[in-house]
């Protein structure tokens, strides 16, 4: 019988500069082109955003940073900059390309079966940044790797982004016993903050950070017991009514967010039926699904937390109790929204800690444009 495809030595890195969310919220509340209802919003998508603490690339967005030029920050009159998408692009690639050959070296140190040798395949993701050669080449050049690596870059998908790449390391695992897979997923969403006075794109503001994630995906015989999660099942469900309601283009002055206060109250609606399909062939499991205690059979729930709102809605929806939520809350109070790199950040957590078992049963879930649920049914080991 086929071993079922492992993430494995699942490891997470933010940059060096960070943002108090109370201090953020000021500068933009400050701003003099906001008249005073975008000013109320600002305040109060800040104030209930459920995050301390976010992380960027941009050491001039940081109060306490000694800074020689301003690209997005002007101390002096206390005026966010608003420059152009080629400027932001630019330090995307300087300051992605690092992230991404750390967390990936990160991830190969910390187990200890596989080496830079076994790896057969580069995932990528992203959606904050493009360029070519890209992530992939720059992973499989600064870690040595073999020429012969097979690559592939997830771009531009959003926050759920580090399912489908999961499960297409798990197809690769699949179709070849030996496979080895290398996911890395690095958003630098701060690129692209600037002031606004569109509520969509204020909450975005209020919500979105950088950080990075790596990990390993394997179905071989190894000979230590690394902590991962078996990878189960994956289903992709689409929300259609909300394809207006979140939204991911490239402007003049940087991508733009669309997050509408819609997209809570629509994965609530729906979030029944967008997880439904993962039960699928686990009697107990559907059984659950149907009754409402489908959280007393799943131990533990990494959801994307798009923002508090979201994690309420599901919460409420699923009837899952704090302490399944706990993960998914801590992220966010943390480290803010990463996109697509959210997700691993929540599932290392649970690994690492929440007290996971093996054996215990694992639902991850995140939203992106579309509407899209991407979900993953996953066992500790």
């Amino acid at each position: 019988m086929r071993n079922s495809a492992v993430l494995r030595s699942l490891q997470t890195i933010v940059p060096d500069t960070t943002l108090r969310q109370d201090e953020v919220r000021d500068v933009f509340a400050a701003q003099p082109d906001l008249g005073r209802l975008a000013k109320r919003i600002v305040t109060a998508s800040f104030n209930g955003s459920g995050i301390e603490t976010r992380y960027t690339v941009l050491d001039e967005l940081s109060l306490a940073a000694d800074v020689e030029t301003s690209l997005f920050y002007d101390r002096d009159s206390g005026a966010l900059l608003s420059p152009g998408t080629k400027v932001r692009n630019e330090i995307y690639v300087r300051e992605a390309g690092k992230l991404y050959v750390e967390a990936a070296r990160r991830a190969l140190d910390a187990d200890p079966d596989i080496t830079a040798a076994d790896i057969t395949h580069v995932i990528t993701v992203s959606c904050t940044g493009f360029h070519a050669p890209g992530p992939d080449y720059e992973i499989v050049r600064g870690l040595g790797l073999a020429d012969s690596v097979q690559r592939y870059h997830f771009g531009f998908m959003g926050c759920y982004a580090s399912m489908p790449a999961l499960k297409a390391a798990s197809q690769f695992c699949a179709a070849d016993a030996d496979a080895v897979v290398l996911v890395v997923s690095v958003e630098l969403c701060t690129l692209h903050l600037r002031s606004t006075e569109d509520p969509d794109m204020i909450v975005a503001t209020s919500l979105f950070a950088d950080g990075a994630a790596a990990g390993l995906v394997t179905a071989r015989d190894v000979d230590s017991e690394t902590p991962g999660f078996s990878l189960d099942r994956f289903h992709t469900g689409i929300i259609p009514d909300g394809k207006d309601d979140m939204a991911w283009t490239i402007g003049d002055e940087g991508f733009e967010m669309v997050l509408s206060t819609a997209v809570p109250q629509l994965i609530g609606e729906n979030v029944f039926d967008a997880l439904r399909p993962l039960y699928a062939g686990e009697d107990s499991l559907a059984a659950a699904f149907d009754d409402g205690t489908v959280g007393e059979q799943v131990a533990h729930w990494a959801i994307h937390p798009g923002g508090r709102s979201i994690l309420d809605r599901v919460e409420e929806r699923l009837a899952l109790s704090e302490q399944q939520m706990h993960p998914a809350r801590e992220v966010l109070r943390h480290y803010g929204n990463m996109s697509s790199a959210t997700v691993l950040f929540v599932l290392r957590r649970i690994l690492e800690e929440e007290g996971a078992h093996a054996g215990e049963r694992v639902v991850a879930m995140a939203f992106g444009p579309g509407l899209t649920a991407e979900s993953a049914l996953m066992t500790v080991v």
